[in-house]
């Protein structure tokens, strides 16, 4: 506002002119000033607003390394193989741009659809009880984000993973694409029944709580395949099982409560 005043008294005005400068004139200019000041204030807040994206790539790898220590490897995850798969997978890269900043945080993010990004330890933990083996191959019954699937692909040979709704499918399909993931394949399929032209899988993981064991699955799972899956109504708590083919039978090992949202089904 001082550069205007400078503006309007230093004007150099003929004696004829200078009682036809009117209040319209010095209005004028003022919403001039006005607009290049709130042009330059929506310039800064634009700038401040910048959050997630613009973080730089070692701050994202010192982010993953601590959240590999804090929340996964202090909560007992012991397997090599799967730490360094949750230190090698830049899940930054799988959340909405407005969760960057929170990608490394000790929760399940919202990525849209109603569907979540499950809380890195949750993932390392399903991850570990698969005991996923060079060579496997396996199964994911919901992929998100494409996160599950991509530090899966970093333990096994083959990951093919189906998604009911397409949206998800393909964001995670681009994501998991543009990151080099060659490994993992998708599908937009009820994922209830599996995939069965690539079956029977050493293990299958389900990340959405169905009520019950889907059969399907079940007969999609080689013998001595291991599959991780959460069961339970969907709105309360489920518990998260382990179940292992032996023989032809199931064995079901009871591990912890967790909270999943429900395996969507289609029409």
């Amino acid at each position: 506002m001082l550069a205007l005043r400078r503006l309007v008294s230093g004007m150099e005005l003929l004696p004829t002119m200078k009682r036809s400068v009117s209040a319209t004139l010095i209005a004028l200019l003022l919403l001039l000033a006005m607009g290049t000041l709130c042009s330059c204030a929506s310039g800064n807040e634009a700038s401040s607003a910048l959050p997630s994206a613009a973080v730089s790539p070692q701050v994202q790898m010192s982010n993953r390394l601590a959240m590999v220590q804090t929340q996964i490897a202090a909560r007992g995850i012991k397997d090599s193989r799967v730490l360094e798969a949750m230190r090698t997978v830049p899940r930054h890269e799988f959340v909405p741009p407005a969760q960057v900043s929170r990608a490394y945080g000790d929760r399940a993010l919202p990525i849209g659809e109603g569907q979540t990004i499950s809380q890195p330890y949750i993932v390392a933990l399903m991850t570990e009880l698969l005991d996923l083996q060079p060579g496997e191959t396996v199964l994911e019954v919901g992929t998100g984000s494409g996160y599950q699937a991509a530090v899966a692909a970093e333990l096994a040979d083959r990951v093919y993973t189906v998604e009911i709704l397409p949206e998800l499918e393909q964001r995670a399909a681009g994501t998991l694409d543009r990151l080099g993931y060659a490994d993992v394949q998708t599908k937009n399929a009820d994922g209830y029944f599996g995939w069965t032209e690539h079956g029977p899988y050493d293990a299958i993981i389900v990340t959405a709580a169905p009520d019950h064991i889907p059969a399907p699955l079940v007969g999609q799972l080689k013998e001595g395949g291991r599959m991780v899956i959460p069961i339970g109504p969907p709105g309360s708590y489920q518990t998260l099982w382990r179940l292992t083919k032996e023989q032809g039978k199931v064995v079901s090992e009871n591990i912890i409560d967790v909270a999943f949202v429900p395996l969507v089904r289609g029409s």
